[in-house]
């Protein structure tokens, strides 16, 4: 079981609802997702996939707000986003019938 950080930690807990699937490939997807818990930093990485116990190691590398490139993303944006690594194949869109997958991991150390 992992430990969520305290506010003390240098790395912090970070929720991402995916949305939509937008473009996949073996290594990257750039999906539609909705900030659970953030902010979400360029960088973080995401390691957990709620409801599967399928392994991912994923980097954020870029987020889009409006059009706009982000640093971060704060709790409640609505964004596309850019994830590279291992386990992209995972992502599945959700709806609210069938429920949305949600992704978890950290951010970058400081």
């Amino acid at each position: 079981m992992s430990e969520i950080p305290g506010p003390g930690s240098r790395r912090s807990s970070v929720e991402l609802q995916i949305e939509r699937v937008i473009v996949a490939s073996l290594e990257q997807a750039t999906v539609n997702v909705r900030c659970l818990r953030g902010p979400v930093r360029r960088g973080a990485r995401f390691n957990r996939l709620s409801g599967s116990a399928q392994a991912i190691d994923l980097a954020l590398t870029q987020a889009v707000v409006y059009g706009h490139r982000v640093a971060a993303l704060d709790t409640g944006l609505t964004a596309f986003v850019t994830l590279r690594g291992e386990g992209v194949q995972h992502l599945k869109p959700g709806t609210l019938a069938s429920g949305w997958q949600v992704i978890g991991g950290a951010n970058p150390v400081s």
